[in-house]
């Protein structure tokens, strides 16, 4: 039984570690505004140069409501300016907040015109 006992244990502090460096990488996630002060409008591509993104950091996408949109594409749909794939997600909100994964995450306005000007980003998350 106290065999038992000390499994027990050692699994509750293995549990509490890995629960407590879970919480230590949340919050060392940064928080990004696309486009900076001039927010996600026309020509924000390049603003995510000379920056170093991580998995879990925060995307906020700050427009006029109702004048454009955010939606998370694949690279077919970034370099095609389409909602590629077909349930690709659409924020509308004016004040989207999007956690990056690892990878490559791609992300334009799908309104007509609006990402052939220039509304479209790729971030690389390590």
């Amino acid at each position: 039984m106290a065999k038992g006992r000390g499994s027990a244990m050692v699994t509750m502090a293995v549990l509490c570690l890995l629960a407590a460096a879970l919480q230590c990488e949340l919050a060392q996630a940064t928080t990004y505004a696309v486009g900076g002060s001039g927010g996600w409008t026309f020509n924000v591509s390049g603003w995510e140069k000379g920056k170093k993104f991580k998995a879990g950091d925060v995307l906020v996408f700050n427009y006029q409501k109702g004048a454009h949109n955010v939606v998370a594409v694949n690279k077919a749909g970034y370099v095609g300016c389409s909602t590629t794939p077909r349930n690709a997600k659409v924020y509308t909100s004016g004040k989207d907040q999007i956690r990056l994964v690892k990878g490559l995450n791609s992300f334009i306005c799908s309104l007509p015109g609006h990402c052939g000007a220039g509304m479209k980003i790729q971030i690389s998350a390590s």
